[in-house]
């Protein structure tokens, strides 16, 4: 198993995509892909519905976005493309009512810092080149 902390892994990963010439969109559907098993395709809506599946698992986000759990690396990747697939508000939505993160737990701020990041590179605030260094700076211990 790695020593490398799972959201230094998503950094990379983010870092990776954005060397590529990757429109926004493809971006987080290629971050979803890579960190959360969610397809690129029309199954991609499937995937997201099931949650994904951990493409590596472990820990290293701060406490406020820690759960417990090793799969916050996929919750994170799920939310951030969620916008893209569903629209921001149903994204919300879906968080809170769906998967029942509650805005004040770690997996309903893990949400917001997910849409936050997906609101800022869709519209042009944050450039995927930037994007690994965003991950570090607010979702890394």
């Amino acid at each position: 198993m790695s020593t490398v902390a799972a959201v230094e892994r998503l950094a990379q990963v983010a870092d990776r995509l954005a060397r590529k010439d990757l429109t926004v969109e493809r971006f987080l559907r290629a971050l979803a892909w890579n960190c959360a098993g969610i397809r690129l395709g029309p199954l991609g809506y499937l995937d997201l519905a099931s949650g994904g599946r951990n493409r590596f698992s472990g820990r290293g986000f701060r406490r406020r976005f820690d759960d417990g759990t090793d799969g916050q690396v996929r919750h994170f990747a799920g939310m951030a493309v969620a916008p893209v697939l569903l629209g921001e508000r149903a994204a919300r939505w879906s968080s809170i009512h769906v998967l029942g993160d509650a805005p004040g737990s770690a997996d309903g701020q893990l949400s917001e810092a997910a849409l936050t990041f997906s609101r800022e590179l869709r519209t042009g605030r944050l450039a995927p080149s930037d994007a690994g260094d965003w991950i570090r700076h607010h979702l890394a211990s």
